[in-house]
C-alpha cells in the first residue's frame, strides 16, 4: 500500500516536471489560473505557492540572457616573457 502511493508520488511529480519543461507557455497559463482561483476561494498560501515565478529576459524560455549587458570579453592572449 505505502510504495503504491511512493510510487504514484514519483509518477505524477515526474508528469509535472515533464510539462513544464516541455510545455512552458501553457504550464505557466495553468498554474497562474490555479493561483488565481485559489486566490478567490480564499487560500493564499497555496496561491502563492502555485503561482508561477515570471519569466526574465526577452519574455521567457528562449534561452537569452535576462542581463542586458554584453557578454564579457575573452582576456587577450599575451606572449610568455622567459628570463
Amino acid at each position: 500500500m505505502v510504495e503504491g502511493l511512493i510510487i504514484a508520488v514519483l509518477v505524477l511529480w515526474s508528469t509535472l516536471v515533464v510539462f513544464k519543461k516541455v510545455f512552458p507557455k501553457t504550464s505557466f497559463k495553468f498554474f497562474l489560473s490555479l493561483a488565481n482561483l485559489a486566490g478567490k476561494q480564499g487560500l493564499p498560501r497555496l496561491a502563492k505557492w502555485l503561482k508561477p515565478a515570471m519569466p526574465a529576459g526577452c519574455g521567457g524560455s528562449c534561452g537569452c540572457s535576462a542581463d542586458d549587458e554584453a557578454e564579457t570579453k575573452k582576456p587577450t592572449v599575451q606572449a610568455v616573457k622567459w628570463k
